[in-house]
């Protein structure tokens, strides 16, 4: 499960440090085609196996929030579906399901705004990070009037669900609103790898043609 507002788990590990970007391509060119990606980052030794599923799971919920609650498209789970980068930890859709709810309801207890979630955000006047948390304080600072949660989370290296708790506090604060252009639905966000990651074309093409192998 992907969103176009949650860095998948190349984003995770790469810009995060776990991962140096040419350790990730090298398992990608000798895992991809198996679907044993994940498997080829920890049997290199370049990332420890329970990173992994941590790092696994906090992309799959994290994209599983987006999906279940702000998407109103119908979803399905394809049973025996596998992806390219291989089984790390099976959830049951119960679970899935169960935590998206979770996350809505502890989101929506500090700050009942979703919009908050998927728009651009900008700071109110002389909103400073004078005695925030230093998380909060440098999540303030990268809101721009331009940048959505999913933007700030990329550009911190953090998880979007982290990200949007902080902002949450922030606009319960009211040191956060959403910019007063704002108004893109869900449906128009951009594609997964796309505008919001900045991911070079290589790197698209390098993941299509191992979709492709992989068929």
């Amino acid at each position: 499960m992907e969103s176009a507002f949650t860095p998948d788990l190349q984003a995770l590990l790469t810009r995060s440090g776990a991962v140096a970007p040419d350790g990730w391509w090298d398992a990608v060119d000798r895992g991809g085609t198996q679907a044993r990606v994940g498997h080829r980052l920890v049997d290199s030794g370049r990332l420890a196996a329970g990173a992994l599923e941590v790092c696994h799971l906090g992309a799959l919920f994290d994209a599983a929030y987006f999906l279940l609650a702000h998407d109103t498209r119908a979803h399905r789970f394809r049973p025996g579906a596998v992806h390219w980068i291989g089984a790390v930890r099976s959830v049951p859709v119960d679970v899935l399901v169960r935590e998206s709810d979770r996350r809505r309801a502890l989101l929506d207890r500090i700050w009942p705004g979703p919009d908050i979630d998927t728009v651009p955000l900008t700071r109110a006047p002389d909103a400073g990070a004078a005695g925030l948390p230093v998380r909060r304080g440098r999540i303030l600072a990268q809101v721009d009037g331009v940048r959505t949660a999913a933007q700030i989370a990329s550009a911190l290296a953090c998880r979007t669900y982290h990200t949007l708790v902080e902002l949450r506090r922030l606009a319960a604060d009211g040191l956060v609103t959403a910019a007063p252009s704002a108004s893109a639905p869900l449906a128009r966000a951009p594609q997964p790898h796309g505008v919001v990651w900045d991911d070079p074309d290589t790197a698209l093409l390098r993941r299509l043609r191992v979709a492709l192998e992989a068929l």
